[in-house]
């Protein structure tokens, strides 16, 4: 078997990059895997060795940029502390994990508009290597919530910020705390 030599791994990389900045300009229908590969500096050829299709670009870039904002949520949390505080830890962890980047937050945006939402969130809720869905303070805190569908649950908990980063690119200092309080709520009560 002949390994392929590490630029490909960079080259993959660069075309998921390419992908988030596309849809956050373009959306989805002005973003074509020719467009894609043309930001990464790729031949649109190299864009399909690692990608088969534009639906499978989408769902890897998806999980990557889900996975990147559980890690930063994860690295945050405090084990000794209250479910609410864990809450207010993982919400400033994915703020900052965002507004490092706003076109996370629009590419996050599009996708949740997307024809591809829906494929996406369930590969999301089925990847094993999603450490939200792997931290145990997670889940307990998860077991107090209100009764609806992850999707749902997720938009209600970091929606607003990510809707807001996306317009913004940063959040208001000021408006922070009574937003954590008003999507605390709405997940818990």
């Amino acid at each position: 078997m002949t390994r392929r030599p590490a630029v490909s791994i960079d080259r993959a990389a660069a075309v998921r990059n390419a992908l988030v900045r596309l849809v956050a300009a373009e959306g989805f229908h002005g973003t074509s895997m020719a467009a894609v590969a043309k930001k990464a500096g790729v031949a649109t050829g190299t864009a399909y060795v690692h990608y088969a299709s534009k639906d499978e670009l989408v769902r890897a870039t998806y999980l990557e940029v889900k996975h990147g904002l559980g890690e930063a949520a994860v690295a945050s949390i405090d084990p000794g502390a209250t479910s609410r505080v864990v809450f207010g830890q993982i919400w400033h962890a994915v703020q900052a994990y965002l507004e490092e980047d706003p076109v996370r937050a629009r590419f996050l945006e599009q996708v949740d508009s997307s024809p591809f939402a829906e494929s996406a969130h369930e590969l999301a809720m089925a990847n094993d290597g999603d450490p939200l869905l792997r931290s145990p303070l997670i889940i307990a805190m998860l077991d107090t919530w209100v009764d609806l569908p992850m999707p749902v649950l997720f938009d209600l908990a970091v929606g607003p910020m990510i809707r807001l980063i996306a317009s913004e690119g940063r959040l208001d200092p000021e408006i922070v705390p009574t937003l954590i309080e008003a999507c605390w709520r709405a997940v818990t009560d």
